[in-house]
């Protein structure tokens, strides 16, 4: 034969997209949210999150590096766990703590499990839970952008207390809050980012929102601008868009996705309504998180020739 045939291993198409790709494109999504709240809170915000990204691919590169593994910061992976612990810390927090949750977050979350794709929990959640628990007084003192006043009662204490709430200042981002989560329309220009990317489906979104928004509406006050408030209030929409929609934990079948952001929904519901605290949607990811190998174990289509009746059986 005068030619040869080669034969490669599997993929054996290709396309452009690749983790690198996509973690780009989620930290670009994430920028109007970070523009907005260093608008707000000035200068400090920004060191905040510079901080704690540099703290993620730091502990990135010095674990990888003394474990004798290749080094994946270029992958991005590492700047937007970094951009999202960041932009959920509260503006005037001690710049040591964000650090140390950096660290927590890649360390012990990511890298003890394997690196990406083997962590079973959202790296910058699972360190946000952490330092909610160790430190509370901290994690929970934010700053009034008007009076740039400390401000120990978010819009969601203040509905939880039976207060007034200002639904516009919710949405524009006039209010006390984590860096990241106060502008609506800033998180929600960046989330149409990612869906005209392709990065991420409507699925976990629209489902956790809706799913909450009946079950805000059914067993909170029963009316829409309550609704509304509860929404845009807290970290709803940052979590539904940047942190549900997670590829290494959450589920990859389209029925298990909305599954899930109705168990979001309903999980976060029940810690905001039924709660002592004012939020809940850290731990509720967190706890999702949890039964995604029940949920896509579930979801999942049963492989062909496996699961049918047998031949000759009626």
């Amino acid at each position: 034969m005068s030619k040869l045939l080669n034969v490669s291993s599997s993929p054996h198409v290709r396309c452009g997209v690749s983790t690198k790709n996509l973690m780009y494109d989620v930290a670009i999504a994430m920028l109007p949210a970070t523009i907005w709240g260093v608008m707000q809170f000035g200068i400090r915000s920004l060191i905040v999150v510079v901080a704690t990204v540099l703290s993620c691919v730091l502990s990135e590169y010095i674990f990888e590096t003394l474990m004798h593994k290749p080094v994946t910061i270029s992958d991005g992976s590492a700047l937007v766990t970094g951009m999202i612990l960041g932009l959920n810390m509260p503006p005037a927090i001690p710049l040591w703590m964000p650090i140390l949750g950096g660290v927590f977050a890649i360390i012990v979350v990511k890298q003890l499990y394997g690196g990406l794709g083997q962590n079973w929990m959202n790296p910058a959640l699972a360190a946000r839970c952490f330092m909610l628990i160790s430190f509370a007084q901290a994690m929970t003192k934010f700053t009034d952008p008007v009076t740039d006043a400390v401000a120990s009662a978010t819009p969601l204490a203040a509905i939880k207390a039976g207060d007034t709430y200002d639904l516009a200042a919710m949405f524009i981002g006039k209010i006390p809050g984590t860096i990241g989560e106060v502008s609506v329309i800033a998180l929600l220009i960046g989330a149409a980012y990612l869906l005209v990317k392709k990065v991420i489906t409507i699925r976990i979104p629209a489902a956790y929102i809706l799913s909450f928004a009946v079950f805000a509406f059914i067993f909170g006050q029963h009316n829409i601008n309550y609704v509304l408030a509860e929404i845009c209030g807290g970290g709803l929409i940052f979590g539904a868009f940047f942190m549900a929609t997670d590829y290494v934990t959450s589920p990859i079948t389209a029925k298990g996705q909305i599954v899930f952001g109705i168990c979001l929904g309903i999980l976060t519901g029940l810690f905001r309504i039924f709660g002592s605290g004012a939020e809940g949607v850290s731990y509720a990811i967190i706890f999702c998180n949890m039964l995604v190998p029940l949920i896509e174990k579930v979801t999942l289509p049963t492989a062909f020739g496996k699961g049918g009746k047998k031949n000759g059986s009626k």
